[in-house]
């Protein structure tokens, strides 16, 4: 009787210990997809952006004080956190569980590693322009794995997500460069003056998306992509692609305001 007591009191306690150092289940997901490293790429790609805009709109003379807020708008920690507890907000667990099994795999993990070293390539013009290249080469023929990332592209509805997030970050710039004392725009002119990038976001999104796409995806077989294409028209990829679009247009929806105010402030010369 005693042995049993004391075989039930291990057990008791294995199980007490695991569940106590069990991994939330939205951190397994957040570490499974890869999303610190994917922060750490947007981070350096929202410092380049910073560069850009401080060259184009400044003068190059945004000095110590754009810099560093550029910097501070830019980081991974919080930007990890925002896509973390979005997706936890919009995934239920059964949702959160198939998306890890999906990709906690030999084949998953791989994907998310040829996603994110493409997107790290692209940062070179000279590779982003052959692979637009690439793209505007095949666009309209049959070419089985352009067909199969076209399949893979309207499934997710990446075109028309990307280019709404687009023009709303545009239109949070704009808002904070008014704010801050950078421009003279109503409201009614900020929105025609967002709009009226449409149609030009629209195609350079198009480019951008199967170029990268196309190369990033050019090492998997077809029977993967179709696997990939398959998971996503899930519930539970219906769901990550939601859960990851709304964490990004929070992120970049709150950036840009703040970058608006950080160039309008810069222009002023003030160092608040």
């Amino acid at each position: 009787m005693r042995m049993r007591r004391l075989v039930a009191g291990l057990v008791a306690l294995v199980m007490l210990t695991s569940t106590a150092w069990a991994e939330p289940l939205e951190q397994e997901l957040a570490r499974v997809l890869k999303v610190d490293e994917v922060s750490a790429i947007l981070r350096d790609e929202g410092v380049r952006y910073g560069a850009e805009l401080e060259a184009d709109m400044l003068g190059g003379q945004g000095g110590r004080y754009f810099q560093d807020r550029v910097a501070a708008l830019y980081d991974a920690d919080a930007m990890g956190a925002a896509l973390t507890k979005a997706l936890a907000q919009t995934l239920d667990n059964d949702e959160m569980r198939a998306v890890i099994d999906f990709f906690d795999t030999k084949e998953g993990q791989r994907i998310l590693t040829l996603e994110n070293a493409g997107r790290v390539a692209m940062a070179d013009p000279a590779v982003e322009v052959l692979a637009r290249a690439t793209y505007q080469d095949l666009v309209g023929s049959d070419d089985p794995h352009l067909v199969a990332v076209e399949r893979f592209v309207e499934t997710n509805d990446l075109i028309e997500r990307n280019v709404t997030s687009g023009l709303d970050s545009n239109y949070h710039f704009l808002r904070g460069l008014v704010e801050g004392g950078g421009a003279k725009m109503g409201e009614r002119e900020i929105v025609s003056e967002v709009w009226a990038q449409e149609d030009e976001m629209r195609a350079d999104t198009t480019s951008w998306i199967y170029g990268f796409l196309l190369m990033a995806y050019q090492p998997l077989t077809g029977d993967t992509l179709q696997s990939y294409s398959d998971f996503s028209a899930s519930v539970a990829g219906q769901s990550l692609n939601k859960a990851l679009f709304i964490g990004f247009e929070q992120i970049y929806n709150e950036i840009s305001y703040e970058l608006g105010l950080a160039v309008a402030q810069a222009m002023n010369g003030s160092d608040i």
